[in-house]
């Protein structure tokens, strides 16, 4: 591993406790202590991407998910066991010929049998989309190890805890949209980097907070739903077009079809999370998935919105809802129009200033 500091090429034994030998300077991550093989050289570096050289903000929900793609990708089931069960097997083995202790081949083969069964299951895809350290663990072992090194953050990330959805000002001008985005991170990461104030959005963590802002909104100003590519996301966005009828509902993420069919785009999997086969009904009764995708979302596979490039996912919500502001900035010209136009005539009734000034 290079030293963060002094950027020497250290041995396991010339870094004990997180400490480089050469310089005496406490560094925060081992590639040989986590499950995500970190050290603080790679974090920087991805850092340095996913802010586009520090134009933008992101925060650890972000970082979690880049630095964790290659080992989701790949999948890990036991790791190590393959290993151990064969090198296990083989001493058995050799020491039931060289003893003379024929009972003991019964468990080298089972050891055999358990290194290949492993070995199987990982072919198959056991492990596979399942991240090895979860986003809380990374917050609460990596980036806490990485505060009590730093004393911050890296730079550019900013904090995602606490309450990332801003409130609409009471006396600011009514929102052009409402954008409801369940996922802290991303919402943190929006507000960080000014979305909603640019473009007069307000943001919302659930279709529950809905309602006090809907009055305010033109008639057709929109609702916008960012939610992770899966089952529930998809589910989602019909319940709020079915309960808001006659107002644009739109999704603002990219599409699940558009993802898989993306090399680079990398797919999460929580098997305690599965959709119900209620709601796997439902999807099946919508016929807008394949069978292939609907075996795929029944597998608990999903692209999490923290997996998007985070530069990729500001300019398309920026483009998005500056269309939106476009439709809602045509829509209340319209009704300035044609409430000039309706204005009562009170000169015509003969009383009130006349337009070029004085009483009639």
């Amino acid at each position: 591993m290079i030293c963060p500091h002094c950027e020497r090429n250290l041995l396991r034994k010339e870094r004990r406790g997180n400490i480089c030998s050469n310089c005496k300077r406490r560094y925060a991550l081992d590639p040989k202590t986590n499950p995500l093989r970190l050290n603080d050289l790679r974090v920087r570096r991805i850092t340095a991407v996913l802010t586009d050289g520090g134009r933008i903000e992101i925060t650890p929900g972000q970082l979690w998910y880049a630095l964790a793609r290659k080992r989701i990708k790949e999948g890990e089931f036991a790791p190590g066991c393959a290993g151990g069960g064969f090198f296990g097997a083989g001493l058995v083995c050799l020491w039931a010929v060289l003893g003379g202790l024929p009972f003991l081949l019964f468990f080298s083969g089972v050891l055999l049998a358990t290194g290949l069964g492993i070995l199987i299951a990982r072919q198959l895809g056991a492990g596979r989309g399942i991240p090895p350290m979860t986003r809380g663990a990374f917050r609460t072992q990596a980036l806490a190890e990485w505060l009590r090194v730093y004393g911050s953050l890296p730079p550019g990330v900013v904090d995602d805890t606490g309450h990332p959805w801003p409130p609409w000002p009471a006396d600011a001008a009514p929102p052009n949209a409402v954008l409801i985005c369940p996922d802290p991170s991303i919402a943190a990461f929006l507000t960080a980097d000014g979305l909603p104030g640019r473009h007069g959005i307000a943001l919302v963590p659930s279709p529950g907070h809905l309602p006090a802002l809907l009055p305010a909104l033109p008639p057709h100003g929109p609702v916008l739903l960012l939610h992770d590519a899966d089952a529930y996301g998809a589910l989602l966005l019909r319940e709020l077009r079915a309960s808001l009828p006659g107002r644009p509902v739109l999704p603002a993420g990219p599409p699940l079809r558009t993802l898989r069919g993306l090399p680079n785009a990398v797919a999460c999997r929580d098997p305690a999370h599965k959709p119900t086969a209620a709601d796997l009904a439902r999807l099946t009764g919508l016929g807008e998935f394949t069978e292939d995708e609907l075996k795929w979302l029944a597998q608990g596979w999903r692209y999490p919105l923290v997996g998007v490039p985070p530069v990729r996912l500001l300019t398309a919500l920026d483009r998005l809802a500056e269309r939106a502001g476009r439709i809602v900035d045509a829509e209340r010209r319209h009704a300035a129009e044609v409430g000039f136009m309706t204005w009562p005539g009170a000169a015509a009734a003969g009383d009130g200033p006349h337009p070029a000034g004085g009483v009639r």
